[in-house]
């Protein structure tokens, strides 16, 4: 068995749903803290964070940095009976190894220590700086305490990442088929529309709010936002709850709430979004709030960016195959290492099977992973 399939079943085996780490973070802090990573353990509320450098004397800002970044947390794993093995007893099978977190990411985990442990081991006096940054807190509804707080700590204290690898699970059918070069942004609204609540016999004396709604919706779903760009498709709208109603039959609600989301590209702005929807919510003259959060801002790595280059580089002379460079999917957590000034790109194992049932990794691509990883160090830092 390879070191990094070893340490991949022993990160799979910790039920570390989120928020939970599990203790995945202290066993990879202690393999690195042997070979002179600077460790830093940073919990926020219930979240376990994890940030460790290594080179140029541990000094915040020192010289270029190239940071792997993941998370340590998996989602739910479901019925556990509907899965062939317990998701969390890591379980090899027709050269694949099952459980919950192999693919989404903890295998790309393992990869990213190994890579890690191999560079410094084999160039110990390196040039610049390599680091790695894990969170217990990637899968859950709001990243508050993950790497969105790590990042803040990383600007009061004078870091500055030059180029960030993230391990996201990116590939389509084989390793190195498909990287991404940016994400969307992610723009969120709760939205309620009030009416005035009445018998449905007497609808004079009532406002329907979805009634009233109804006319808006149409206008938002038929709005095109933007056209995209070469990089990005075109923003998209789209409502994922709409609640109303007392669940009698004989009852005009009083108020009515509809969840929306907008992914968005470079080609708009947070603001603009607001602005324009605000706008189509008065014209149709609803008695409404809307309260927004922004889960991310679009980023991108341009054509001609180095770190881009190196990882199309490396898929091609180490998979043999020249990756699709994407921007789609949904958000990962290099939206909040992106503003750090960072170059951005996701390097990971086939996302086929991630957060379903019997997720899994093909073993052959595992142990081939921290070989790219590697190659991207030496490629970044040495060359």
């Amino acid at each position: 068995m390879s070191e990094v399939s070893e340490l991949a079943i022993d990160l799979i085996r910790r039920r570390s749903v989120t928020p939970e780490d599990a203790g995945c973070l202290p066993v990879i802090g202690a393999r690195l803290a042997r070979l002179g990573f600077h460790i830093e353990h940073l919990r926020y509320g219930e979240v376990d964070n994890f940030w460790a450098t290594h080179g140029a004397n541990n000094t915040p800002g020192a010289g270029p940095l190239l940071v792997f970044l993941g998370h340590t947390d998996v989602v739910p794993s479901g019925p556990e009976d509907a899965w062939q093995s317990p998701p969390f007893e890591p379980t090899m099978r027709d050269g694949r190894l099952y459980g919950r977190g192999a693919a989404d990411m903890k295998g790309a985990v393992a990869a990213m220590v190994v890579a890690l442990e191999r560079f410094v081991i084999a160039h110990p006096d390196h040039p610049g700086r390599v680091g790695l940054l894990l969170t217990s807190d990637e899968e859950g509804p709001t990243n508050l305490d993950g790497v969105r707080r790590v990042a803040g700590y990383l600007r009061e204290i004078g870091e500055r990442i030059s180029w960030c690898v993230v391990g996201e699970p990116s590939a389509k059918a084989k390793l190195g088929d498909l990287i991404r070069v940016g994400r969307r942004g992610s723009l969120s609204g709760t939205l309620t529309v009030r009416g005035i609540q009445g018998h449905v016999a007497y609808p004079e004396k009532a406002l329907n709010p979805i009634h009233a709604f109804a006319p808006a919706l149409s206008g938002l779903a038929a709005e095109r936002w933007d056209d995209g760009n070469a990089d990005f498709p075109p923003t998209s709208f789209q409502v994922s709850n709409l609640n109303a109603g007392t669940g009698a039959t004989n009852v005009i609600p009083g108020a009515l709430t509809a969840l929306i989301n907008f992914r968005y590209s470079t080609a708009s702005t947070e603001a603009d979004l607001r602005r324009r929807t605000e706008a189509i919510l008065s014209q149709h003259g609803l008695d409404y709030t809307l309260e927004w959060n922004l889960s991310g801002e679009p980023f991108l790595t341009p054509a001609g960016g180095r770190l881009r280059e190196v990882v199309v580089a490396v898929c091609r002379d180490l998979c043999g195959m020249e990756p699709e460079q994407s921007t789609g999917g949904g958000t990962s957590d290099g939206r909040f290492v992106a503003p750090l000034g960072a170059e951005v790109v996701e390097l990971g194992p086939v996302n086929a099977t991630i957060h379903k049932v019997d997720e899994c990794v093909e073993m052959a691509e595992l142990d081939r992973l921290p070989d790219l990883y590697q190659a991207v160090c030496e490629r970044m830092l040495l060359h």
